[in-house]
């Protein structure tokens, strides 16, 4: 076997591990096969010879490909490739939908969701340290950051991941009022929907959440309810997670964050509802995990 075939074994004994990495990164099977790939690339290309810890060198290369990746998503307000829509994504040449969604459920949607609202050096701190183990001064250089500032954006990451361990009485009541909602739309039961809002109750949805791209402002329960009704191709793909610290839903196709619906309460009724699909929108809000 000549040195190149031995070079060639030993990536593939690490291209899973880096392909989950990259993955948890950048929330795109595509994506994260093509930045493994990338590191191939650069390995065959280099003096391996020269390279002590095969593993970590690999590790380095592939953080550092997806750091890239992730803020060119940042200064360009752009998704990731895997589309929103999954009709659309399924087309995406060399796309595997099946493989992508049993990705998804394996690191677990609502996770991805969380994920794809941290900034990208929190993103990387945390999958990389909690996720993979790599200690805080290995991750510091990939991301410019010094061994304390990469502790606490992996810290400030974890918060919003394990969210608020302990919720107030009216956040329990609002979690109760969309855990109906939600359930009430994926069975489609409109009766239930209008008794669950409030006879005066306001829907605003922003341009980005229409398919007409303008803004749109209903009122009463049954007009409310036959939009949620409407909605329902939706449904599979919501989760319930703190916005801001108070429960809504997400709308997450294979855990990209697309759409938020945001509550309001009173008296265990929803007299609001805001649907916010705007990028701008969605990045300013703080999206987390809580086990209420």
């Amino acid at each position: 076997m000549d040195a190149s075939d031995l070079l060639g074994r030993r990536f593939e004994a690490e291209r899973g591990r880096l392909r989950a990495m990259a993955y948890r990164m950048l929330g795109s099977l595509s994506e994260a096969d093509d930045a493994v790939q990338d590191a191939w690339v650069r390995l065959s290309t280099t003096d391996a010879g020269a390279i002590g810890n095969l593993g970590g060198w690999l590790t380095t290369v592939v953080a550092r490909i997806c750091l890239n990746i992730l803020r060119s998503r940042e200064t360009r307000g752009e998704a990731p490739l895997d589309d929103s829509i999954p009709e659309l994504a399924d087309r995406r040449a060399g796309s595997d939908p099946e493989e992508e969604a049993v990705m998804a459920d394996a690191v677990g949607l609502a996770l991805l969701v969380v994920l794809d609202s941290l900034q990208p050096a929190e993103r990387l701190a945390f999958v990389l340290h909690d996720m993979f183990d790599v200690p805080f001064a290995n991750i510091a250089p990939i991301i410019g950051k010094s061994t304390e500032a990469t502790r606490q954006l992996a810290s400030r990451a974890r918060r919003r991941v394990k969210g608020s361990a302990s919720p107030s009485p009216d956040a329990a009541r609002q979690l109760h009022a969309v855990e109906a909602y939600l359930a009430a739309v994926r069975s489609g039961d409109f009766e239930a929907l209008v008794n669950l809002l409030a006879p005066d109750v306001v829907l605003t949805a922003d341009a980005a959440a229409t398919p007409a791209a303008i803004a749109v402002m209903l009122r009463g329960s049954q007009e409310v309810a036959r939009a949620a009704v409407a909605s329902a191709l939706r449904a599979p793909f919501a989760r319930i997670a703190l916005l801001d610290g108070a429960p809504g839903l997400v709308v997450a196709p294979r855990g990209h964050l697309r759409l938020v619906l945001a509550f309001t309460v009173d008296g265990g009724r929803i007299s609001a509802v805001d649907v916010v699909a705007d990028r701008r929108r969605l990045r300013a809000l703080e999206v987390s995990l809580a086990d209420l």
